[in-house]
C-alpha cells in the first residue's frame, strides 16, 4: 500500500481510523454523567433551603468548691448545730425548772382547797363556843349543822364514808373486824358498824370498824 486511504461511509463522510479508536477524545454524551441528584447548582440550592438550627451557648459547669470553700460550709453548718442544741439545752432546762416549780407549789399547797372547804366548819364551832348559856336543843342543833358543813366539805374534796349496811359480805380491804358474834344471818358477813371508815379517790384512808357473824 502506498499511503492511507480515508475510509468512505454511506453518507460519503471521511473520517480516519485515528479519530475512531482515539481514546482520549472527549465524548460529551460518553462523559457527562449530570444528573438532577449532583448537579452543583441543585445541591446548592438545597443546601441554601436547608434551615439549621442555630448554635446555643450551653452554660458551663460550675468549678468544684475548693477545700477552704468545703471546709468553711463545714464550720459555718457545725456553728449553726452548736447554736440549735444550746437553744435546745436552754429550753428543756427552763422547762423543767418549771415543772419543779409546779411540784414543789402542788406539794406545799396541796390541801389548800380542802383546807378552804373547812373554814365554815371553824366558823361554826367558834360560834357555838360563844354561846356558853345556850339551850342543850340549840346547841344539838348547831351540832347537826355543822356536821352537814363538814360532811359536804369531805365530800367535795372525794372523802367518801365506809358504812356498810348488815349482812354485807366481809371485804377485808375496806373492812376491819373488832370481833366475831352469832347472828342469824350468813357467816362472815358484816352484823354491824362500830366507826366509820373513809375513803379518798378509792383509796382507803382508814377501814371501817365492824363486827362479822359467827359460823354456824
Amino acid at each position: 500500500m502506498a499511503g492511507t486511504t480515508p475510509l468512505e461511509l454511506r453518507d460519503h463522510c471521511p473520517i480516519s481510523l485515528w479519530t475512531v479508536f482515539n481514546p482520549f477524545k472527549k465524548n460529551p454524551k460518553a462523559t457527562d454523567m449530570t444528573t438532577p441528584e449532583n448537579d452543583p447548582a441543585n445541591t446548592a440550592a438545597s443546601y441554601q433551603d436547608t434551615a439549621v438550627p442555630p448554635v446555643t451557648d450551653t452554660p458551663a459547669e460550675p468549678p468544684a468548691p475548693t477545700l477552704e470553700q468545703q471546709l468553711a460550709d463545714a464550720q459555718a453548718k457545725a456553728s449553726e448545730a452548736a447554736d440549735a442544741y444550746l437553744r435546745a439545752k436552754a429550753e428543756a432546762e427552763n422547762t423543767r425548772r418549771r415543772a419543779d416549780e409546779e411540784i414543789s407549789k402542788a406539794r406545799k399547797y396541796a390541801v389548800e382547797a380542802f383546807a378552804e372547804s373547812l373554814l365554815p366548819v371553824m366558823d361554826s364551832l367558834q360560834a357555838a363556843i360563844a354561846m356558853p348559856d345556850a339551850k342543850v336543843e340549840t346547841v344539838l342543833e348547831g351540832v347537826h349543822a355543822t356536821l352537814r358543813q363538814l360532811t359536804a366539805a369531805l365530800e367535795r374534796n372525794r372523802v367518801l364514808p365506809i358504812a356498810p349496811p348488815p349482812a354485807t359480805k366481809f371485804d377485808p380491804h375496806h373492812h376491819q373486824a373488832i370481833s366475831v358474834v352469832p347472828a342469824d344471818q350468813d357467816a362472815n358477813t358484816v352484823v354491824a358498824v362500830l366507826q366509820k371508815g373513809y375513803l379518798i379517790n378509792d383509796r382507803v384512808l382508814r377501814p371501817a370498824l365492824v363486827t362479822v357473824a359467827a359460823p354456824k
